[in-house]
């Protein structure tokens, strides 16, 4: 295949809806990006990350020289958690009013990108709050300039313009859209991404599998989106166990990264649906719960319901991990558990009663995907018709699917 014999040290610009630098070394771009930066006149950046896996991963040991060499001042907050909130948006945001920040840098996996995008937003908006933006109150035209510095194989927040935030008082997760979100400049690094634990490995990869199941089957999909949706989950059944085996495998990251950041373009194409929908009440109400995981445990149920419709485009997107699949819509319930194996293979056996939900909860779960703003867009990109019974089928069937 064409990913035999790639150089993965060939720093290159994969242009998106943004520029992108991939590659191993590819943090030592910084140095033009940040020329870019002193080209726009930015003279005050405000850095948005975890509290540890920015100066762990290497990352912030290149890019503070840069800024420094370039006299460009900075402040950082570095509180952002899994699952950000509202709350910590807010409080960055006055940090960078602090400093007149005219730029944010996001470091780190899709938390951090996604938070550094909506502080982004929300600087050019004082008299707003975070929540307003979470509630849809706040739809934003505009925001600071953002570079991405991704550490995980996962998200695609890089080069997309999504972002999702917790409104921990209404226990809303909602999906944040605009096209002021996207990133001016994105860092992929694979060399950046080595320190990720196996638990992280997998469950990042499990998103980009997610994403492109999710946009090669909605309405909006189109033929890149399904292109791109296959070649993903060739690339991480591929990889994945390499990266699991020796997590210092830079060829097995660098595949990783990309099907994470096609998989990012994918969606950005052709949307999301089921499965996104019904996670983001899981982790609103369980945020230690890791995106990934609650995904990985919804998956099986999706493709279930779903493989009637989309059959076609289904059995050949599953082929690397679901081999033999027919377009027969009663291929369906074999599809799912053919999922579920391969997901019990990667590491990730996990159903919901194992994270502590109970039937019980379903029908509150099924509410909040219908009430939480912005996830009614996703299922209404549904390839079969998002009812409540059909929701609650899902997170039923997604204690474990039956013959």
């Amino acid at each position: 295949m064409w990913d035999n014999g790639v150089n993965i040290h060939d720093v290159r610009q994969i242009r998106t809806r943004c520029n992108v630098w991939f590659g191993v070394g590819a943090i030592d771009s910084i140095r033009d990006i940040v020329l870019d930066m002193v080209g726009r006149d930015i003279k005050s950046v405000l850095v948005v990350t975890g509290s540890n896996s920015y100066k762990s991963s290497g990352a912030w040991g290149r890019i503070e020289p840069a800024l420094k060499a370039a006299g460009i001042t900075y402040a950082v907050y570095n509180e952002v958690t899994p699952n950000p909130t509202t709350g910590q948006v807010d409080t960055a945001v006055l940090v960078g009013r602090d400093i007149k920040a005219e730029a944010v840098i996001g470091i780190g996996g899709g938390s951090a990108l996604d938070a550094g995008k909506c502080v982004a937003a929300m600087m050019k908006y004082p008299n707003h709050k975070a929540a307003q933006l979470a509630s849809g109150e706040l739809e934003p035209a505009d925001a600071l300039p953002f570079l991405a510095v991704n550490l995980t194989h996962g998200t695609g927040s890089e080069v997309n313009r999504f972002a999702v935030i917790t409104d921990t008082d209404r226990d809303f997760k909602p999906v944040i859209a605009a096209d002021c979100l996207y990133p001016a400049w994105a860092i992929d690094d694979p060399a950046l991404m080595t320190s990720l634990s196996q638990k992280q490995t997998r469950f990042v990869s499990i998103d980009a599998v997610n994403h492109v199941v999710e946009a090669a089957t909605s309405k909006a999909a189109n033929p890149l989106a399904i292109m791109l949706g296959a070649e993903t989950i060739r690339l991480v059944a591929k990889y994945l166990p390499s990266a699991l085996k020796d997590p210092k495998d830079l060829y097995a990251r660098y595949f990783l990264a990309y099907a994470a950041m096609i998989a990012g373009t994918a969606f950005d194409n052709s949307l999301l649906h089921f499965t996104h929908a019904l996670e983001h009440p899981l982790s609103a109400l369980k945020p230690e719960l890791s995106h990934g995981l609650g995904l990985s445990m919804l998956l099986p149920a999706v493709v279930k319901a779903i493989y009637p419709a989309r059959a076609e485009v289904l059995s050949t997107l599953l082929e690397p991990i679901v081999p033999g699949l027919s377009a027969d819509p009663k291929d369906a319930v074999r599809a799912a558990r053919g999922v579920e194996k391969w997901l019990a293979g990667c590491g990730v056996p996990e159903k919901l009663a194992d994270l502590g939900f109970s039937e019980k909860d379903v029908k509150q779960l099924t509410a909040l995907s219908f009430d939480t703003p912005g996830l009614s867009g996703l299922l209404d990109q549904a390839p079969i018709p998002a009812s409540k019974l059909a929701v609650e089928a899902i997170y039923l069937d997604s204690f474990g699917i039956q013959p």
